[in-house]
């Protein structure tokens, strides 16, 4: 079956396309069609590869956790053998991750950095792993564990494959070390690419129209998702923040029994939830050490449009039916509800004049340490700034709307956390 690659790839991605080089670091806008290009050349790749010269070259596709693969990269990988009119080729096993190319036996393999010994010991059957993708790149918040991987694909292949990591993702902030490694002083094993939705001739209109209502009501947001530069927002709210992993249940056992000075338990859950519709109703799961003034983030709901029914079912499968939530209480009926639909602790936060600024403060006497598997979170507490003024240009005490969501909840939830105790 003949198809016509141009019309299907599209433009603006003929160097990308072609590169060569060990490192392909691509970040872009939501909608520049910087992962379906790299599903598509990396399913052409395969089959070119194997047609032309009798090699076998093998993909290692990764993100940050593994289970997010299936909806994602394999989606896309398998979105990319249909665009090519290829499927009758391709072994496409429904309750496994492993996509095979049928006349050779090459095959795409799916991993997760939260399971890096399956990273670093890795093989294949047969022919060669040269090429790595690594989905969603910024959450991979160590460098040191991408070196690890970058070890492991490692001995001599035949030409003319070669080694290749390619990396894509949205640029949330100029702070990942992403930026220092790949952007500022790229070497000669480097290629970088920077995508904008305006590269994309498949979008319709009405996405196109999305982007430029951003542009003129979000600049902030346009800048970063509409034209894929790095997220450099001026007058950030939140500074004491850092990603780590961490298990909280282990952090839990850890501080179980733990007592302050004041006789209260030193490891106190924070659970807090900000309602929207058109805006994201979040809801973020936190632990806070009063001791050493640290609050982990180790949970995100983030959803735009859902009915309060597939919330409240949501949070209750994840463990959240029976545990103390505060959420915005300018919205009561949205609280009892959820609480009539089984989240049983839920109960409205104090608000009132100055509570938002009091709330920021108190947050800011804490350091912030958030799981990577909070990604909404990471994106926030990037981009979350103080108003500027129109006129003057100077920052004002007042936060900006954009962002505000999730640390908006994060600080319902930490409402009662004093200084040395609890407000009971």
């Amino acid at each position: 079956m003949n198809v016509d690659l141009q019309k299907i790839v599209g433009k603006n991605y003929n160097r990308f396309w072609h590169s060569k080089k060990r490192y392909v670091a691509c970040k872009g806008s939501r909608g520049s069609k910087k992962s379906t290009t790299t599903a598509l050349k990396y399913i052409y790749l395969i089959m070119y590869y194997f047609h032309t010269y009798n090699l076998k070259p093998n993909l290692l596709v990764i993100r940050r956790y593994m289970n997010t693969n299936w909806d994602s990269t394999r989606a896309q990988l398998i979105w990319a053998i249909n665009q090519l009119g290829v499927s009758h080729l391709w072994k496409i096993p429904k309750g496994e991750h492993t996509l095979t190319y049928r006349p050779s036996g090459q095959q795409i393999l799916f991993r997760g950095f939260d399971d890096p010994q399956s990273i670093t010991s890795i093989t294949v059957a047969d022919g060669n792993l040269c090429w790595v993708w690594i989905e969603e790149a910024f959450q991979i918040t160590s460098e040191e564990d991408f070196n690890k991987l970058d070890m492991s694909i490692r001995g001599n292949i035949p030409e003319p494959l070669f080694k290749q990591i390619t990396l894509t993702f949205n640029p949330w902030s100029d702070k990942s070390w992403l930026k220092k490694r790949f952007f500022d002083n790229p070497d000669e094993n480097t290629d970088t690419f920077t995508t904008n939705y305006m590269m994309n001739e498949f979008l319709g209109e009405d996405d196109v129209k999305i982007f430029e209502t951003m542009k003129e009501k979000n600049p902030r947001r346009y800048k970063i998702e509409g034209l894929g530069e790095w997220g450099i927002a001026q007058g950030l709210i939140f500074e004491n923040w850092k990603v780590e992993d961490f298990e909280i249940e282990e952090l839990i056992r850890e501080h179980y029994n733990e007592k302050t000075t004041r006789g209260l338990p030193s490891f106190v859950s924070c659970n807090g939830m900000d309602f929207g519709y058109n805006d994201p109703t979040v809801m973020i799961g936190a632990y806070a050490d009063r001791k050493n003034y640290k609050i982990y983030v180790y949970y995100e709901f983030y959803e735009v449009m859902m009915e309060n029914r597939k919330i409240a079912s949501k949070l209750i499968t994840d463990g959240f039916g029976e545990s103390i939530i505060r959420a915005d209480s300018e919205d009561p009926r949205t609280i009892n509800e959820l609480r009539l639909l089984g989240l049983h602790g839920i109960k409205g936060a104090k608000k009132g004049a100055g509570s938002v600024l009091g709330g920021i403060q108190k947050l800011q006497d804490y350091e912030i340490i958030v799981s990577p598997r909070c990604p909404k979170m990471i994106e926030s507490l990037s981009n979350y700034a103080w108003k500027k003024d129109r006129m003057t240009d100077k920052i004002m005490n007042e936060p900006d709307h954009e962002f505000s969501h999730a640390p908006d909840a994060l600080r319902y939830g930490c409402e009662d956390l004093q200084k040395f105790g609890i407000q009971v």
